[in-house]
């Protein structure tokens, strides 16, 4: 029985062994190496048959030089910055728009639910490119929202909104909208009416119910949204790169370039490494959220 429960329980450590631990510790190696004109582009290389000598002379050329120019160069820490701060706002429009969308569900009548569920659901069935790209479309100056505009008269002249910050906020809350959605609706759902019936009983009006009542109660599934959408957010290449264009200023992009443009990969493993520590403060906030909504329901 003891084997068979430790079998049971080393299947998925093995299998985050494979899948990160690994990946982390060779991205981290290479982030303590050093530029090198040659396939792979670093050094040193571990090489076995030199035995000791050949393992001491490895980790003799480890050092943290990448690190350390990462804190000398503005452009990672504005990056980093930039990031920050579009993932957050995205973050806080997705919970504007998806609460309204998410609740609306939940006071749906239960034969309309899974019709409204799939209406959620129905991008993921379709490629995460061609979703953003088709955005280049829409929002271009001769795209199908200017047009639009134009021709009801609400605007005179072409809007230009590809190529800024503000197409991104876009790309991005359509792009995880559903992420948001998905868990605030799943808490609303289990909401007991009789709750608001007593706060009204009790004088509240809807507005007040609403307020003093629904949102609290929904409130884990508000965190667990945020976080679901934060956090790839924050790490967003595709986004920024096909409608933000040169100006929008992000980690992902940064990233991309120092890895395929710049062929430096000991600082672009050093700016991802960067970028996954800041990424565990949600990533384990998340967690202990997730595990407090486990043992209150238990």
């Amino acid at each position: 029985m003891n084997i068979r429960r430790l079998l049971v329980i080393a299947v998925p450590y093995l299998w985050l062994l494979a899948l990160f631990l690994v990946p982390f510790g060779i991205v981290l190696k290479i982030s303590l190496s050093d530029l090198a004109i040659a396939r792979p582009p670093y050094t040193p290389y571990l090489d076995l048959a030199a035995g000791l000598a050949g393992l001491k002379a490895f980790f003799a050329g480890l050092d943290f030089d990448n690190f350390v120019f990462l804190t000398t160069d503005d452009l990672y820490w504005r990056a980093y910055l930039s990031s920050l701060w579009i993932a957050l706002s995205s973050t806080a429009l997705a919970l504007l728009v998806g609460y309204p969308i998410a609740y609306a569900m939940s006071r749906a009548t239960p034969e309309w639910r899974p019709t409204l569920m799939m209406l959620v659901i129905l991008p993921f069935w379709t490629s995460f490119l061609i979703r953003v790209y088709a955005w280049v479309g829409i929002l271009n100056t001769e795209g199908v929202l200017n047009q639009f505009l134009m021709l009801t008269g609400v605007i005179s002249e072409p809007l230009t909104i590809l190529n800024t910050r503000t197409a991104v906020y876009i790309g991005i809350v359509y792009t995880y909208l559903p992420f948001m959605v998905l868990p605030i609706y799943a808490t609303l759902d289990r909401l007991d009416d009789a709750l608001l019936e007593a706060a009204e009983d009790l004088g509240c009006s809807r507005l007040s119910a609403f307020w003093l009542v629904t949102v609290p109660l929904s409130k884990q599934g508000i965190i667990a949204g945020c976080f679901l959408v934060f956090i790839p957010a924050i790490g967003e290449f595709v986004i920024p790169a096909l409608l933000g264009g040169s100006e929008t200023l992000m980690i992902g992009k940064v990233l991309w370039d120092e890895f395929f443009r710049n062929r430096d990969w000991p600082v672009a493993s050093a700016v991802a490494i960067v970028l996954l520590l800041i990424l565990l403060i949600p990533i384990i906030l998340f967690q202990r959220n997730e595990q407090k909504q486990r043992e209150a329901e238990g």
